[in-house]
């Protein structure tokens, strides 16, 4: 919430005031929220049986607070980055900065796994440092470098250009005729579709992976189970930080050689998103959890990769990072609705006790000979989700239609490519 949330406040700042502000404001909440979920860690419960509601507010502050950070110092590193190189190769330069943003999960976790394995205090310090120390060292070097002007020829080929695709070339949307121009709402439910099927799979990967575990292991080892499920997060994190370089440099391919809007690449964004839920419906054993994995990383990266150079195409860059912030309302949104889906669903096929016979409840329980982590939880393998991937699914069918339309009619418009002369 910390994240998506502050979108719109960090982008107007960076927009309006540059990227100083945010840095600043992401070092102090950096260090002092991951410092005070150490603090409360060490201290522990006490001799409380429970977490006081005090505790549990503060910590709830804490995380939201990092959320907050974490947002703030993307934003000031994108912007910057989006204003310092030429259109021709934004989409790369942007992607590169954002793919920092999806490796962060495999890099932090790889540091505590090496050097402080079950040290769980000492990883929230690393935490603490390793995030807030970057912001300090990009408050002095951050800043955005103006482009070189143009030479008179190419100054006027990029009139002739311009003149081709028409006057709606360099827009200027934003606050109020953002929220009434159709192609807000048009990228949003792109977003909300592809972010929530992405955000979904990442938040209960973990139990996807444990259905899968015990389904094919009569004795159930909490140890290799919790390594299957750690491997699907490494694995999610290093597609995710493939996905945003590589759809980086395939948009700037597309705009530049073969002269297209950057809006067709949503149709690849989408087709991977599909290829993803189809890999993890047919998938029945953990061993083979890892190629839905990876190809949802890579599609949930491309997606973040190529949308904020798409925002630019659609509504300019002078509000780049506010109207960023207010497309960033997509993953709120679509992310909870698909993850209370998937939660509803996988709770339907927990096991009940049978009411009827008490009987036939001591004789499942004799017959299972392994020690679950949780009896409300079903282990049944693929059908304790497949039916909410089915949903994501068509979801995501539904999104590839709407980037065919985005990108036809943004060809049809001139807008994003060069137009045939």
């Amino acid at each position: 919430v910390g994240v998506y949330s502050s979108g719109p406040v960090w982008g107007r700042i960076v927009d309006t005031k540059g990227p100083r502000i945010p840095l600043i404001g992401a070092f102090f909440l950096l260090l002092v929220g991951y410092s005070g979920i150490k603090k409360m860690y060490d201290d522990g419960i006490g001799d409380a049986s429970t977490v006081s509601a005090l505790h549990f507010a503060v910590l709830v502050l804490c995380g939201f607070m990092t959320g907050l950070a974490g947002n703030a110092g993307l934003a000031a590193a994108a912007n910057t980055t989006a204003k310092s190189f030429p259109d021709s190769s934004r989409a790369t330069t942007t992607g590169l900065v954002f793919s920092g943003f999806g490796l962060s999960a495999f890099w932090f976790s790889t540091i505590a796994h090496v050097f402080f394995p079950g040290d769980t205090s000492a990883f929230l310090l690393v935490l603490a440092l390793g995030t807030a120390i970057p912001m300090l060292i990009g408050l002095f070097t951050i800043r955005p470098i103006p482009l070189p002007l143009p030479s008179s020829g190419t100054r006027q080929d990029t009139t002739i250009e311009g003149l081709s695709r028409g006057r709606g070339e360099e827009p200027n949307i934003h606050g109020k005729q953002l929220w009434l121009t159709p192609d807000f709402y048009l990228i949003v439910t792109i977003m909300a579709i592809c972010s929530g099927t992405g955000i979904m799979y990442i938040n209960n990967v973990g139990s996807i992976s444990q259905a899968l575990y015990a389904k094919a292991n009569p004795i159930y080892d909490d140890l290799e189970a919790s390594k299957w499920q750690a491997a699907q997060v490494s694995t999610v994190s290093i597609g995710n930080f493939a996905g945003r370089i590589l759809i980086g440099l395939i948009s700037d391919f597309t705009r530049n050689r073969l002269h297209l809007p950057r809006a067709y690449c949503l149709c690849i964004v989408s087709s991977l998103f599909i290829i993803s839920q189809a890999f993890a419906i047919g998938i029945s054993s953990v061993q083979s959890l890892w190629m839905a994995s990876s190809l949802l990383g890579l599609a949930y990266g491309s997606l973040f990769g190529i949308c904020p150079t798409i925002v630019i195409e659609w509504f300019g860059l002078a509000h780049l990072s506010e109207n960023w912030g207010y497309v960033s309302f997509a993953p709120l949104i679509g992310g909870n609705l698909f993850s209370l889906m998937f939660g509803r669903n996988l709770d339907a096929h927990a096991p009940t006790p049978d009411t009827h016979s008490m009987l036939s409840t001591r004789i499942l329980r004799s017959l299972l000979p392994r020690d679950l982590p949780s009896e409300h939880q079903c282990f049944d393998g693929r059908e304790c989700y497949v039916g909410s991937l089915k949903v994501t699914l068509v979801a995501c069918v539904i999104s590839l239609g709407l980037s065919v339309w985005a990108g036809s009619r943004d060809r049809q418009k001139g807008r994003g490519g060069k137009m045939s002369r």
